[in-house]
């Protein structure tokens, strides 16, 4: 118990600090966008279940040398109002932060998820009030908004996909084709469901490297997937091109000759964050940052199934 409370401790705190860290300044996740993904949600997992598992083992130390006889024994002396002679304080006080720890994770990601489905159903009722469907475009909404906007509302019974009056006013027909094609990616590949859990991460533990760099990670390779999803209704070009006029609203010139020339633009008004979301996502689809090798992807895919079965395996091994 003492070795798998000091392993998972170790994972812990690498799995908290510097492996985000890097992995959020690396660059090649932008060649590989699904790979980065499933490594980040294993990194999150894994982070979750080590955190908990490292004071959880360390707390039953004095109870039982396996998990499940350990936990029989905290049970039989929680009942009787005993502890064992060995207990200390520090045992007691592992113990209560693996319950306390492992509760505010679960009632965060379920208030996080309640709040974000009360929040959705009364965007709907907005948005099916203040918009009209676009013709020939089934699913698809069209607010009366000046400043180019597109954007996927996820639903229990059914989706839409938002685009605002100025969208269509800035966009050519291809060009539309492709940001409806991106939007509806969003929908069709649950994304919404992988940015809650993330955002759920970060509201919980908001002082975690982890939390904080995933969140913004994730966001942008989510970006990328649908961007790859729309690639097979519209060319590179311009799928490259309307990202640029949307997130630049409307600075990019279309005129000029080099597409990545345009994203060293300046942005439009305030949207630090939101240029440099629009920014790698350009630069990737004019070929500036080519496609991970099939090794590097398989060897990245691996380390996220290593990452998560690590910790999953240290506390199998003890019961």
């Amino acid at each position: 118990m003492l070795l798998a409370a000091i392993v998972l401790a170790i994972l812990t705190v690498a799995l908290a600090w510097p492996v985000p860290i890097l992995l959020a300044n690396a660059s090649w996740p932008n060649r590989a966008p699904g790979a980065a993904l499933a490594l980040w949600q294993s990194i999150a997992l894994a982070g979750g279940l080590s955190m908990i598992g490292a004071f959880l083992t360390w707390g039953l130390i004095p109870f039982g040398d396996t998990l499940p006889s350990a936990l029989a024994s905290l049970v039989d002396h929680l009942l009787s109002g005993t502890l064992p002679e060995a207990t200390g304080f520090g045992h007691l006080i592992a113990l209560t932060a693996a319950i306390l720890l492992g509760t505010h994770l679960l009632l965060n990601l379920a208030m996080t998820f309640v709040r974000s489905e009360r929040q959705r159903r009364r965007h709907h009722q907005l948005v099916q009030l203040l918009s009209q469907p676009l013709p020939d475009r089934p699913g698809t909404r069209v607010i009366e908004h000046a400043a180019p906007v597109a954007y996927c509302l996820p639903g229990a019974t059914r989706s839409i996909t938002v685009l605002s009056a100025g969208m269509l006013k800035l966009l050519q027909p291809d060009e539309l084709r492709g940001v409806i094609a991106h939007e509806k990616a969003h929908l069709s590949q649950q994304h919404h469901m992988v940015l809650l859990a993330f955002k759920s991460w970060h509201s919980a533990l908001p002082w975690f490297p982890i939390a904080n760099r995933s969140e913004n990670a994730v966001a942008l390779l989510v970006e990328m997937l649908a961007d790859d999803q729309a690639r097979h209704v519209v060319d590179d070009i311009t799928l490259a091109r309307a990202i640029a006029l949307v997130g630049t609203a409307g600075q990019f010139d279309p005129a000029i000759e080099s597409l990545a020339e345009a994203t060293h633009a300046e942005p439009a008004a305030e949207p630090d964050h939101q240029f440099d979301m629009v920014l790698p996502r350009v630069r990737r689809l004019t070929g500036q940052y080519p496609p991970l090798p099939v090794v590097a992807r398989i060897a990245v895919g691996a380390a996220a199934v290593a990452l998560l079965a690590a910790p999953t395996a240290m506390l199998l091994l003890l019961s």
